[in-house]
């Protein structure tokens, strides 16, 4: 599973690969409570073990990746 987060006044985005175990609704429920002003820091480990934190104030968007990291390629529907 990916996960992209776009931060404000960047023209790039972060792209974090997430473990394959990672608990979707967990994951949706921490950002939820970020965006929400509960926590000042986005806090994610990567599929590495590495800390990837965002500033809650600087998070534009969050893009989570399908559950089986699965992407497509091409025109295809």
């Amino acid at each position: 599973m990916d996960l992209r987060i776009g931060v404000i006044q960047t023209a790039k985005e972060l792209s974090v690969e997430l473990p394959g175990d990672a608990d979707r609704a967990a994951l949706k429920a921490r950002i939820e409570s970020v965006l929400s002003g509960a926590e000042k820091v986005l806090w994610v480990t990567d599929r590495l073990g590495r800390d990837v934190g965002v500033a809650a104030e600087r998070i534009a968007y969050v893009e989570l990746g399908g559950a089986d990291g699965e992407r497509r390629v091409g025109f295809g529907i």
